[in-house]
């Protein structure tokens, strides 16, 4: 009876795990349609033609506009050369036109964020319902400095609504794969479970193979070039690393590096670290950045 029942689980196990995977596989296949694509491609196009209004509203017809970076979950990166003043009313209006020019979704949250400390300077919210948008100061205007323009979709309608199948798949799968787990921990010794390797920083845990910080109970994600530089700054605490050695180590194999990426990166490090007074990144002036850990 014994050995007929481990058939079976065995059996159980292995549906469980065909089904998980051939859903997954559906669902990679339909997330990879052109649809995905082309709205990408397409909202980085708007909002190069926002940055080219806006250095216009500058006097400005010569600079660059750096390449828009797709963030991901539906968020977007738009950042420039040389400084330059940005006056709401100009913004929110060719955010609005090269945004319907393009089909694009009509609910976005937009930010406009200092590169020197990553504060928000100025922000408003769009809605389908213009009466519940929310557009704050529109007669201020920020002085010329250093800004990232962030787009942020709310609700994607049009086409984001042919993903219902990929999306239910998608739960199908992952409810799959952790009932399979569920079963394969239950029946392996305590003995076989490895626990996740970590390196301390202060009060944090670093998770360098999960591309994550964790702090007490809160878990802070981070991004794969955050993590790599994070990575850096750990193996070498409190040493200065040249900026050169930064970006080639982080980006001669990942592509192109452009303006202020690095500057950018570390701003997002600091604000991620900065609930821990005993840790400071540091910018030695002309020559790189230090991670200090009293």
């Amino acid at each position: 009876m014994c050995y007929l029942q481990l058939i079976m689980r065995k059996h159980i196990y292995s549906v469980v795990f065909y089904c998980t995977v051939f859903a997954l596989l559906l669902v990679s296949l339909s997330c990879t349609k052109e649809p995905n694509t082309t709205r990408s491609e397409t909202t980085k196009l708007a909002l190069r033609d926002v940055g080219h209004h806006l250095l216009l509203s500058n006097q400005d017809s010569t600079s660059l506009i750096m390449p828009v970076i797709n963030l991901g979950n539906f968020k977007y990166e738009l950042s420039f050369e040389n400084q330059l003043s940005i006056h709401p009313d100009t913004l929110v209006k060719h955010i609005k036109i090269s945004f319907e020019k393009a089909s694009l979704p009509n609910q976005y949250l937009t930010e406009v964020i200092k590169c020197e400390d990553n504060q928000v300077a100025y922000s408003y919210e769009m809605k389908e319902n213009k009466e519940n948008g929310i557009i704050p100061c529109g007669g201020r205007q920020l002085h010329s400095d250093c800004y990232l323009v962030t787009v942020r979709f709310t609700k994607i309608t049009k086409a984001g609504s042919g993903y219902t199948l990929p999306i239910v798949l998608s739960i199908i799968g992952i409810f799959g794969l952790l009932l399979f787990k569920f079963f394969r921990t239950r029946s392996k010794p305590s003995n076989e479970i490895n626990q996740d390797n970590y390196k301390a920083i202060g009060q944090y845990k670093f998770y360098p193979e999960q591309n994550n910080l964790v702090k007490a109970a809160t878990e802070i994600s981070l991004s794969k070039k955050e993590c790599e530089l994070l990575a850096l700054f750990v193996a070498n605490p409190n040493k200065i690393i040249k900026r050169d050695e930064l970006t080639k180590k982080v980006w001669e194999d990942h592509g192109v590096f452009v303006g202020r990426s690095l500057d950018t990166y570390i701003s997002k490090l600091r604000k991620k670290l900065q609930e821990d007074a005993s840790i400071k990144l540091t910018n030695v002036h002309g020559v790189g950045y230090k991670l200090e850990v009293l």
